[in-house]
């Protein structure tokens, strides 16, 4: 699945966020959106995403302008196609690791996993093997983060989109989730991702570079 936006640009009120950004995103590759804090990197996500409107510009998906879309599709790409992984993990502390990677409940609790199988291997791959009934609240800074792109894999998100996914983290834990991350697109994601983490943005096949319009 192909991202692409093209001549994009966003203000809020009188201040102009970003303005005349063109990139594309593919499948197998990382992009990077970088630049210093409060050059809109994040919003630039967002409206890769579709959950902000470009004032100027459009954004495509597959060829098909994603920035037109009405809600009903915007959902159901998210719901389908895409994950978002966020700097603060999205994590529902009181839940179980599973109920946080499968997203899914049932009339007698949490307890029911729709596909066991699927879990336990998204678990492997982000190193958290056997801690499925683990409540979320136990878990470090770096495992809330591994869980988050445990989900993503659980879904089979062909897009992903994370804003400042190791900044939370100590050293050790930024080389697995970058690892994770090329892994991911190895498998044929296409990965967007806003960042400060340099060592990260050197590694992505592109970097898209934002200025501050302080």
């Amino acid at each position: 699945m192909m991202i692409r936006g093209e001549e994009l640009g966003f203000s809020f009120g009188d201040k102009r966020v970003f303005a005349g950004i063109s990139v594309e995103v593919h499948p197998g590759a990382i992009t990077a959106l970088v630049g210093p804090s409060g050059s809109g990197k994040t919003v630039l996500l967002h409206t890769l995403g579709g959950m902000i409107a470009p004032d100027q510009g459009a954004v495509y998906v597959d060829g098909e302008e994603a920035s037109a879309w009405p809600d009903s599709r915007r959902l159901r790409f998210w719901r389908e196609s895409a994950a978002f992984i966020q700097q603060d993990y999205g994590v529902v502390e009181e839940e179980s690791v599973a109920f946080n990677i499968t997203m899914r409940s049932s009339l007698w609790g949490r307890t029911i996993i729709p596909d066991r199988p699927k879990l336990e291997e998204a678990l492997e791959r982000v190193g958290l093997t056997g801690r499925a009934a683990e409540t979320a609240a136990r878990l470090s800074g770096g495992e809330k983060q591994r869980v988050a792109i445990a989900r993503a894999l659980y879904k089979g998100a062909r897009v992903w989109f994370a804003d400042e996914p190791t900044a939370s983290l100590d050293a050790d834990n930024q080389m697995l989730v970058r690892t994770l991350f090329r892994e991911a697109a190895e498998s044929g994601a296409a990965i967007i991702v806003a960042t400060h983490d340099l060592d990260f943005a050197r590694s992505c096949e592109q970097r898209v570079q934002l200025a501050s319009r302080r």
